[in-house]
Formats: C-alpha cells, sequence, structure tokens
C-alpha cells in the first residue's frame, strides 16, 4: 500500500469513526463537532483521490477552527447549561485526539518523502487541518471533563477581568 492509500484508509476510517460518535454521544455541541469534522474528513478523502487520479485538486479555503466557531456560536445557549458528557463521550474525543495526532505524524512522515510538488501541497494542507482537528478535539475534551475552569482558562474572563 502506498503513502496515498494509506492516507486514505486513516481518511475513510476517521469518517466511520467520526460518524459513530456523531451518533452516539448525548452533547448537542459534541454531536455537531463530531459531523463538522466528518465533513472535513470527507474532503479531506475527496482531495487525495484526485491527487491518485493524477487529477490537479481544487478545494475551498476551509478552516476546520472557523467551522468550529460557527458551531459553537450557533449553540451558546446550549453550551451554557451545565454540561456533563459521559465517560464513553469524553473516551470517544480521547480516541479523536490520538487520531487526529496519528494523522498528523503520518502526513508529516509522508511528506518527507514527497517528490510531486502538488503532494507536497496537499499533505501541508492536512497537517495543518489535522493540528486544527486535535486543537478543536483537545479543547472540547477539556470543556466537556471540567466545564468551570474551562470558562476560567480559556475565557480568562474572571483573571482579566472581561
Amino acid at each position: 500500500m502506498d503513502a496515498l492509500e494509506m492516507a486514505m484508509k486513516m481518511e475513510k476510517d476517521a469518517i466511520a469513526f467520526y460518524t459513530e460518535a456523531a451518533r452516539k454521544t448525548n452533547s448537542p455541541v459534541g454531536r455537531k463537532m463530531f459531523q463538522t469534522i466528518t465533513e472535513d474528513e470527507k474532503r479531506h478523502l475527496e482531495m487525495i483521490a484526485q491527487i491518485v487520479k493524477g487529477l490537479q485538486i481544487s478545494h475551498a479555503d476551509v478552516s476546520p477552527l472557523k467551522n468550529v466557531q460557527t458551531v459553537f456560536e450557533t449553540m451558546k445557549a446550549e453550551m451554557m447549561k451545565k454540561v456533563e458528557a459521559t465517560k464513553d463521550e469524553l473516551e470517544a474525543f480521547k480516541i479523536a485526539m490520538e487520531m487526529e495526532k496519528e494523522g498528523m505524524e503520518y502526513y508529516q512522515r509522508t511528506l518527507t518523502s514527497a517528490k510531486k510538488e502538488k503532494e507536497r501541497m496537499l499533505l501541508e494542507r492536512l497537517i495543518g487541518e489535522e493540528q486544527q482537528h486535535y486543537q478543536l478535539f483537545a479543547n472540547t475534551y477539556h470543556f466537556l471533563s471540567d466545564t468551570g475552569n474551562w470558562f476560567l482558562w480559556e475565557e480568562r474572563g474572571i483573571l482579566e477581568g472581561g
């Protein structure tokens, strides 16, 4: 299996996992996040498939952080309620973080041996987006596992008077 075939398999595995996680989570915020990241992974899969077919990749300029920020903004009222995640939901976020970390590491290793410019450009883009996914999952995990302290540290409202 070559590097791009492996990348396609990783993206398909991520799509399956995030789809199932979205279906199982009780948290509306968590569900929407998993759904949003699933769409990103589908887009990644399509970009890789285009490279495999020898096509030029064409994609919209997408920012996972901006997409999820929109999710949080539209669901702010829901987030402000006391949120308690189940152990299974928290475990899903831990697994998601590990999957994104493994994806970043794989794409970074693959980047060093990529010979074609369009492959390097794709891999650099995927690394950046997987880093953003990791940050989103880590932040959500901390939010769901300790909401009070998350607001203290992430929002800094009390410390900065804002």
